[in-house]
């Protein structure tokens, strides 16, 4: 990402040069500095907490009325955070934050120049209460669940936060903003909001607009005048992260048209370009996450993430992360996996085995035919890898989901596949995913491969976006004020198609003509 101009910073480090007082000018040494800092931002009001004003007295003293100003940008005034010695060298670093479901992402930022400095990603310690978003729902309504949830959270992060810090030999409090995307009840449970008329009719968040925090508001373990932009949500299923990964893309400043397709937790979905943009989100990712077979996992070392099976022989080949043994699979290693079992002809197009074609890696468990992936001798946990039929139809189901999900967005807004000029897939699913396996299952359309674009993960590349720009920052509700969202879980036609998708690769073949 190309970091953008001085001038569009939001925290800045601003030099100022103030006159002692004399008895003929005897302003208040708060008031002289607010001055001050409000010239060299050309005549913009600067405001403070009474806190720092008691630092003030004796810094600009001992500073000679040199200083640096740590402000950060409101909507119309700048916020005074702290006080620095003048000609300071030393980096102002800064968090951008995807806090997913399933995992959270951060990334350590030097917020001056753009640089990042430290990432990492871990479990998010709530999926204790809960994997899913209204298990925590419900939890929150019991009497101090939401305070639980909120501070396991938090105290995960500032762990995070501080083992970060020390890397970077640096003190929390030079980290001195932060930018957090994420979905609409995630973004409640962080700020300590009640969930609960979340997944209740008429489906009501407490606000859609948190703005910008104080630090020591939630117990963010940063500077505590430090300010939090919590993305905005566009509705009870339309969250910040979903804002974040249109912002990362950029389909909202094209002219032509796009599809965003986030796999997260849901598969969220948007469409459009610089003069429209139509979103929704359907439950589709758990088995695309990898969060339905047993051998299911996210990605990580010793996780397959790409499987070839011979036709002729029938022999696999599975690639790892990290080349190391197979310990598991991800959801885009799924998707590969069974897109191979049916071009080798293992699986039918219902999805069910073929147990003449699968040899001796078909077995029997209680009833349910299981296919070995990988044999106990060749397995990094020493057990076989195995994946039974159950788990196949949990992704024939998703796999149904998704597709009918962006067949029913299109036909709404009246396009044909043809009309995208770019689709792009994040999240962590979409770094791995080979469009061409998905399409084979009939997951994603039939389109050219050179029309798909895999982006990452787009939450936390639109939150450090934000981090780093005002424009960027202003972007973020121009795009909350511009999504139109649609319900799809009362969508009639949507249950009509999912029925038709639930075959490899559809029962219409005509939309598949380059799956053999």
């Amino acid at each position: 990402m190309t970091h953008p101009p001085e001038q569009e910073r939001w925290i800045r480090r601003v030099p100022v040069s103030v006159p002692p007082p004399t008895l003929k000018d005897n302003t208040a040494d708060v008031d002289r500095l607010i001055r001050g800092l409000g010239k060299e931002l050309g005549g913009q009001e600067v405001r403070m907490d009474l806190s720092l004003s008691r630092k003030i007295p004796s810094f600009l003293r001992e500073h000679h009325y040199r200083v640096e100003g740590l402000l950060y940008q409101e909507r119309s005034s700048w916020h005074l955070v702290d006080i620095l010695p003048p000609n300071e060298k030393d980096p102002l670093y800064g968090l951008a934050v995807d806090l997913g479901t399933s995992m959270i992402a951060v990334r350590l930022l030097d917020v001056l120049t753009g640089e990042i400095r430290e990432e990492t990603s871990f479990l998010n310690p709530q999926t204790q209460v809960g994997p899913d978003i209204l298990t925590r729902i419900h939890y929150a309504g019991q009497e101090g669940g939401l305070q639980r949830l909120q501070s396991s959270l938090i105290q995960r992060l500032n762990q995070e936060i501080h083992s970060m810090a020390e890397k970077e030999g640096i003190p929390n409090h030079r980290i001195v903003g932060a930018s957090i995307a994420g979905n609409t009840t995630m973004t409640h449970l962080f700020l300590a909001l009640d969930p609960y008329w979340i997944c209740r009719e008429p489906y009501i968040p407490v606000l859609n607009k948190p703005g910008l925090i104080c630090a020591r508001e939630i117990g963010l373990g940063i500077h505590p005048g430090g300010a939090v932009l919590v993305f905005p949500n566009a509705g009870s299923y339309f969250g910040g992260d979903l804002i974040a990964g249109i912002l990362a893309s950029g389909m909202n400043q094209k002219e032509e048209v796009s599809i965003l397709v986030d796999v997260g937790t849901n598969a969220e979905v948007v469409l459009g370009s610089k003069d429209w943009l139509v979103a929704c989100a359907g439950a589709a990712g758990p088995a695309l996450e990898g969060g339905v077979a047993s051998m299911g996992m996210m990605a990580g070392p010793g996780v397959i993430d790409k499987v070839i099976i011979d036709p002729a022989t029938r022999e696999f080949q599975v690639r790892t992360l990290g080349d190391l043994p197979p310990v598991g699979i991800c959801g885009s290693g799924m998707i590969d996996l069974v897109a191979q079992l049916y071009l080798a002809g293992m699986i039918d197009l219902r999805g069910k085995y073929v147990p003449e074609k699968c040899g001796e890696r078909m077995e029997e468990v209680e009833g349910m035919r299981h296919l070995i992936v990988v044999f106990a001798e060749g397995s990094g946990t020493g057990k076989a890898l195995t994946l039974s039929q159950a788990e196949i139809d949990g992704l024939m189901r998703s796999k149904a989901a998704m597709y009918t999900i962006l067949t029913t967005m299109t036909r709404m807004v009246h396009l044909e596949w043809g009309d995208f000029h770019r689709f792009y897939v994040a999240g962590t699913f979409g770094s791995y995913i080979d469009p061409r396996s998905a399409i084979v299952l009939g997951m994603l359309p039939d389109l050219p491969l050179d029309v798909y674009e895999a982006l990452g993960n787009t939450s936390l590349a639109g939150a450090t976006m934000a981090l780093l720009s005002m424009k960027k920052r202003d972007e973020v509700d121009e795009i909350r004020n511009r999504v139109t969202y649609v319900e799809m879980n009362v969508n009639q036609e949507f249950m009509n198609e999912f029925s038709a998708a639930k075959f490899i690769p559809h029962t219409d073949r005509t939309l598949f003509p380059s799956v053999p």
